[in-house]
């Protein structure tokens, strides 16, 4: 059962050349059927190794070193029958409702330049 559902912002910062960079990951928490708490990540609807591990570490754009990342935000995805207030609406028609969405560019959930911040005044 799936028991939470979220996009997690993983900042990289490359100890080779110091270049920093986000990548946007979703994040399926999962509760098998023995009770066991498993992860799944996956980057643009492809399953991907845990950035948080050096199996799942990133290439650096600018160098190409593999580095491990760090959280820095996340968003909750709510959980479809999980209760609560959250609108929903019936599909009647699941041909012909809202067609567009399966020709829609999907979003990306690759490199992120982070800001730099302001210089001191």
């Amino acid at each position: 059962m799936i028991t939470e559902l979220a996009v997690e912002r993983v900042e990289f910062t490359c100890g080779q050349c110091w270049h920093r960079w986000s990548v946007d990951y979703d994040v399926q928490h999962y509760r098998d059927d023995d009770g066991t708490d498993w992860e799944y990540f996956s980057r643009d609807g492809i399953g991907a190794a845990s950035p948080y591990t050096p199996d799942g570490g990133v290439p650096c754009p600018q160098c190409g070193r593999h580095w491990v990342g760090h959280l820095v935000a996340r968003r909750l995805v709510p959980l479809a029958g999980s209760g609560g207030s959250a609108p929903r609406h019936l599909v009647e028609d699941r041909e012909s409702h809202r067609p567009e969405r399966h020709e829609a560019p999907l979003l990306s959930g690759t490199v992120h330049r982070e800001p730099h911040p302001a210089p001191p005044s």
